[in-house]
């Protein structure tokens, strides 16, 4: 066999796959105004978070850009800034390794802002294994249990705006998350750092679909709505830390996956479109409505991982949101 056929063999059938992707891939396309808004996008400085609060600022919000560093979240500011000629971009810093840290950020936001419109939980992190100072691996932390914290400190923000969405950016890696949620937040037992690092990013995401699912129950009676998402398959830094085998691997067909741009507009569907905003404890994906993966439909299990949740990261009586 040649080298060109071996070429064509491969590459022909990759480039059919990219152009199918490619014409399928839906966009936002709500044209709704956010003067007088407020909306918060965690992990904002770069990636999928930095072009949602660009868009935010292109329709008029007023946009906070939560960001563990400040360097380059000023940098993400005056980017967003010069760009929209929005001047209403506000950096506040936020380290969702920390507890301490997610508390000082919502009691300054709580003391400072009059409304929440919108939350975007977007923050994220893999390829990595080590336990935070509070105790629980980072990934857990970052990805679930401290924007889950963050959500319920700023609920009474939420309440004021009237009519406000929670947006929960999790991951299709939520088909392989299994757990215990009597374990949840303890090292599972893998002998491998990079199979350690992939459960924990699937039972991460996991969390995020059913404490979607029980909060939307929690909230029923309110006019906030919360959904959850799987953005597509995108190149950002959330694959800094991974092995370089893993790497070299993702960036050797870099090509195929969506860009930043077209991976940013589902989250920017849930926030803005009327259809997301009809009723909440759904799961998006390339801008439509596809339902909960099986794993993730179990209220039961929802109820018991959103109550650990509560008694992991230290809710007192008056922050939880009551049935």
């Amino acid at each position: 066999m040649t080298y060109l056929t071996i070429f064509l063999t491969v590459a022909v059938p990759l480039a059919i796959l990219k152009i199918y992707w490619k014409l399928n891939t839906r966009w936002n396309r709500s044209y709704k105004c956010l003067i007088g808004k407020t909306v918060l996008v965690t992990g904002s400085n770069t990636g999928i978070g930095y072009y949602t609060a660009l868009d935010f600022a292109k329709r008029g919000a007023k946009v906070i850009l939560a960001c563990r560093n400040k360097i380059k979240g000023e940098e993400a500011r005056k980017q967003i800034i010069k760009e929209t000629n929005n001047d209403n971009v506000i950096l506040k810093v936020i380290d969702m390794e920390s507890f301490e840290s997610v508390r000082n950020f919502a009691n300054d936001f709580n003391r400072n802002e009059e409304r929440l419109d919108i939350l975007i939980n977007n923050a994220g992190i893999s390829g990595v294994d080590y336990l935070t100072k509070d105790g629980y691996p980072v990934i857990i932390q970052v990805n679930h249990l401290s924007p889950f914290l963050l959500t319920h400190l700023l609920m009474n923000k939420l309440h004021k705006a009237g009519h406000s969405r929670i947006v929960n950016v999790a991951s299709n890696m939520v088909q392989t998350g299994k757990f215990e949620p009597k374990n949840l937040g303890l090292p599972v037992e893998m002998s491998h750092k990079t199979y350690r690092s992939t459960q924990y990013y699937s039972d991460s995401k996991l969390c995020n679909a059913v404490c979607t699912i029980e909060m939307n129950k929690r909230l029923k009676n309110t006019n906030i709505i919360v959904n959850a998402l799987h953005p597509g398959v995108i190149i950002t830094n959330i694959f800094d830390n991974q092995s370089k085998f893993i790497t070299s691997i993702v960036y050797s067909f870099k090509w195929l996956f969506k860009t930043i741009e077209e991976g940013a507009q589902t989250t920017l569907y849930v926030a803005l479109s009327e259809d997301a905003g009809k009723s909440g404890g759904r799961f998006f994906n390339n801008c439509r409505d596809v339902g909960h993966y099986k794993n993730a439909t179990d209220p039961d299990f929802a109820r018991r991982v959103y109550e650990k949740c509560e008694k992991l990261v230290g809710l007192k009586p008056e922050e939880q949101i009551k049935l």
